[in-house]
């Protein structure tokens, strides 16, 4: 550990000098930091009617096709929101 001494520094000289550091150190982090979105699933209906204006064996046949990944909890079916949106691609002319 390194061993620092204050002499003839005033109190408030240390204290903007810690303020100055810690600043620079919280800057550092909100750089780095990103917060992150909780992932919004939806059911196969919701994709079905809402997202693709389709039928469910469309959607089923897109999850068969590996267009569309599935997840499931408790006999459930859901899809996240994203990934489905990500699926759609554009089309060139």
């Amino acid at each position: 550990m390194e061993t620092v001494q204050f002499i003839n520094t005033s109190p408030t000289a240390l204290v903007n000098l810690i303020n100055e550091a810690v600043k620079r150190q919280l800057d550092d982090l909100k750089k780095e930091f990103t917060p992150k979105e909780p992932r919004k699933y939806i059911t196969r209906q919701y994709v079905a009617d809402e997202m693709l204006h389709c039928n469910l064996s469309t959607v089923h046949n897109l999850t068969v096709k590996g267009i569309l990944i599935k997840y499931a909890i408790g006999g459930r079916v859901l899809y996240i929101r994203d990934e489905v949106e990500n699926a759609i691609v554009q089309l060139k002319k």
